[in-house]
């Protein structure tokens, strides 16, 4: 008959439970980047070499009419532009990584962002990847950065941009600046993608920041 095993195994139990668990290593920064038809298809190109150049990761959405401005407007092709990226998703694709909440993330730029995605946004209307990455931004309480482009404004779209702006998500229109005397379009194109990556702490280097007036600046 066999005996009992009367051992004490506290201290072995003890010695386990003090392993520390292997950390995995620190990521990079990680940030979506959403391009629909809106004019401004530029300000998604240079948002994409701009991070590229900061060594974030980048996950780019483009909708349909992204591309079709995109080509209009430039002379970029669909396929140039998702190359600037780390990760390109279908729009169509709703099981994507950027889809659930459990994929980290450090933010979401719509850029240039249609009033159609920004009712979609406004509404929790997941009809698309961008909407659904975005609804998913919001909700895990991260930066969600809208630029939205379109001049004169009605009473929805303002309603929208408010709705969007109680949940959490920050309205960029991309007006333009003239303090720091832009020379070219490019100039005026750097200086609101560098004020878009400042709401997520991250310095392009590409832009003069306003310092006050000059001394010798006659009083107005």
């Amino acid at each position: 008959m066999d005996r009992p095993d009367y051992t004490d195994n506290t201290a072995t139990e003890q010695k386990v439970e003090r392993q520390e668990v292997p950390r995995p290593p620190p990521r990079r920064k990680r940030i979506i980047v959403a391009m629909t038809g809106a004019t401004g298809s530029i300000l998604g190109v240079k948002t994409l070499l701009a991070l590229r150049r900061l060594n974030v990761e980048t996950h780019l959405v483009m909708s349909k009419w992204a591309e079709a401005t995109l080509k209009h407007e430039t002379d970029y092709t669909g396929a140039a532009v998702r190359a600037l990226a780390d990760h390109a998703h279908s729009h169509h694709d709703m099981a994507a990584p950027i889809a659930s909440g459990s994929f980290r993330v450090d933010g979401m730029v719509v850029v240039p962002c249609s009033m159609k995605t920004l009712a979609a946004v406004a509404a929790g209307h997941c009809d698309d990847l961008v909407a659904r990455a975005a609804d998913v931004v919001l909700k895990e309480r991260r930066r969600l950065v809208l630029v939205a482009r379109e001049c004169p404004l009605s009473g929805v779209h303002i309603d929208n941009m408010a709705r969007v702006t109680r949940s959490g998500a920050v309205v960029f229109p991309p007006v333009m600046a003239f303090y720091h005397r832009p020379g070219t379009v490019e100039d005026l194109v750097d200086h609101a993608v560098g004020r878009m990556l400042d709401l997520f702490d991250l310095e392009t280097g590409d832009f003069e920041r306003w310092n006050g007036f000059s001394r010798g600046t006659d009083d107005v």
